[in-house]
This record gives structure tokens, C-alpha cells and sequence, in this order.
């Protein structure tokens, strides 16, 4: 089961991001060719300021962790996207599972979950600016 917190932002704010991957093998009966595929579905947790969300010790703690992984996945992106010779896979765990799922022939798609409250304005347009740099 995947990791909650009370937060004084959100009832049930997840402290963890979840990687379902899954491996497709394809035969053609006709011809015999064989194809491998890999279909990755990620749900990233949020990014939190610390200041909003109320947590401290070990919450706190996850989210830095959070924060530091969505930052290394932005790099990745930030370095795909401009061409850069050096991408930084090896900055954080969460980016080297993603590799094989954002370079080379890869197709990614992101959707972004907003708040339609006034009140997180902020983290609503952080979070769309994010999905736009990615």
C-alpha cells in the first residue's frame, strides 16, 4: 500500500511516487517476429513547500526527498528536450528506473492533477510551469 500524511494542505497527501511497469514479449504467428516493449506508468507525488504544508520531522524529511527527486526527473527532461551531450540519470534513484522510459524512442506523456482552489493558486501554476519545462 502506498505511503500517507496528513498535511495541512491535503487529508491524504502521498509520501511516496509508484512505478507500475510492465513487460509486453509480442510473437507474430505469421511471421515469427518477436518484439519486446515496456509500458511505464508513473504516479509521482507532489512537490510541497514546507511552509504550506505544516510537516516537520519526518514528513519533513519526505518531503525534501520528494522535492529532490522531481528536481532530478526535471534535469532529465531539461537535458532530453535541449539535446544536452550529459543526461543526469545517475542524480537520483527515481530517474535511473525511469531511463529506458524517457530517452531515445521512448513516448511520454504527463498528466498533471491541479487544484481548482484559490488557495493553492501557487502550487496549481508551479506545477503546470513543471509539466511544461518536462
Amino acid at each position: 500500500s502506498r505511503k500517507v500524511k496528513t498535511t495541512d494542505m491535503n487529508a491524504e497527501s502521498s509520501r511516496s511516487h509508484l512505478l507500475l511497469m510492465i513487460k509486453v514479449h509480442i510473437r507474430e504467428r505469421s511471421t515469427g517476429r518477436e518484439r519486446d516493449g515496456k509500458i511505464t506508468v508513473v504516479d509521482l507525488a507532489g512537490s510541497e513547500r514546507l511552509a504550506k504544508s505544516g510537516v516537520t520531522g519526518e514528513g519533513q524529511r519526505e518531503a525534501i526527498e520528494i522535492n529532490k527527486s522531481l528536481t532530478a526527473l526535471g534535469d532529465v527532461m531539461m537535458a532530453l528536450t535541449s539535446s544536452s551531450k550529459v543526461v543526469p540519470y545517475r542524480n537520483h534513484k527515481l530517474t535511473q528506473l525511469m531511463q529506458d522510459s524517457l530517452g531515445g524512442t521512448a513516448k511520454t506523456l504527463m498528466i498533471v492533477n491541479i487544484s481548482p482552489s484559490s488557495s493553492n493558486v501557487d502550487e496549481s501554476t508551479s506545477a503546470l510551469k513543471y509539466a511544461s519545462r518536462t
